[in-house]
């Protein structure tokens, strides 16, 4: 009887027997300082337990050859982002690959050499989770620096870029305001994530831009675009004042930790949610279905863009390797229960 073998340890198997995040397992392999000495001695006692490694050198030692990605983001707390390093994580394994990830710290500025030097090797392939302005940096560094060995996950800008998984965040954001407009809604509020594109040229798709242009399109004047930070306290400060009106009944918020922040600001404000204020969320995080109410949001396929990303990353290396179809689902609105008709007047 034949025995298969062993699955390599992957990087959430450390991180879950040592009870900590993928993120701070590779601070731990990346020798970063951001680690406390109890933590890092859990994980890599981990690490020694399932004979985890992070890098090439397991395969280089048995003589195969090295291959490796590196995967550079700002925010792994964040689910899209979380989940697209999932996709690329067991994409990568299955292939044979290793993957490592290296954290940009929206606090800090990153230079193009700073940027460079956080991958092992010159010309390391590359997948970039560019949904705010480090990723942006990263990005525009490492195409002058080494565009073939490089795929960025982000924002679709209508332009031909073989380098990029373009998410269109515009059409759907689009679909979610008429959807609400269909409602009875005389308008729709935005709580807006911070963009992390450049000029008004290049946002075609930008989820604000979409929401805009439907309100446009259906002969509204677009309101005062809110905008926010990416954390729910950030959120929470912002719309206050928002569901403070008693005019404003619809909101579109940027992501679910937005709409979850909308939901607890509408609460305290005394709002019912959906009797006088439907809130929509985007990105259909694992917690949505469960808030009370549960909440009306965006779904987006993150894990099949991240195994997307990395497909196309070996199809950019090595052209015998067949591009990828697109294999992720289109991004679809999800009804539930934060939305519903306006009160009547």
């Amino acid at each position: 009887m034949s025995v298969e073998p062993k699955k390599a340890a992957s990087i959430w198997d450390v991180a879950k027997l040592a009870g900590v995040s993928h993120q701070t397992v590779s601070r731990v392999v990346n020798s970063s300082p951001r680690v406390a000495p109890a933590t890092r001695d859990k994980v890599l006692a981990a690490i020694d337990e399932l004979g985890y490694r992070p890098n090439r050198l397991a395969r280089t030692l048995a003589g195969g050859a090295a291959q490796s990605v590196t995967v550079l983001t700002a925010d792994t707390s964040l689910y899209g982002s979380e989940a697209s390093l999932r996709g690329i994580e067991k994409a990568a394994r299955a292939a044979g690959w290793s993957v490592s990830i290296s954290v940009l710290d929206p606090e800090e500025t990153h230079s193009d050499a700073s940027i460079i030097a956080r991958l092992p090797r010159a010309g390391e392939p590359t997948i970039i989770v560019a949904h705010d302005e480090p990723g942006m940096r990263a990005r525009r560094t490492l195409l002058n620096a080494q565009p073939q060995a490089l795929v960025a996950i982000g924002e679709y800008t209508g332009k031909d870029e073989p380098w990029l998984i373009g998410l269109d965040d515009g059409q759907i954001a689009a679909e979610a305001t008429r959807y609400l407009l269909d409602l009875g809604h005389q308008t729709v509020h935005h709580l807006a994530i911070p963009t992390a594109m450049g000029t008004e040229a290049d946002r075609k798709s930008h989820r604000a831009d979409g929401w805009a242009g439907a309100l446009r399109e259906a002969g509204r004047v677009p309101p005062p675009m809110i905008q926010s930070g990416w954390t729910i306290a950030e959120a929470f400060e912002a719309v206050k004042p928002l569901v403070a009106d008693r005019s404003v009944t619809a909101i579109l918020c940027g992501n679910d930790d937005l709409a979850l922040a909308t939901l607890r600001a509408a609460r305290l404000a005394g709002r019912d949610v959906p009797g006088d204020l439907s809130i929509v969320g985007f990105d259909n995080s694992p917690f949505s279905a469960y808030t009370t109410p549960a909440l009306t949001t965006v779904n987006q396929d993150f894990e099949n863009v991240g195994r997307g990303a990395f497909e196309l990353l070996r199809h950019r290396l090595d052209s015998s390797v067949p591009k990828p179809a697109p294999a992720w689902r289109a991004p679809e609105l999800i009804v539930r229960e934060t939305s519903a008709p306006p009160p009547s007047r």
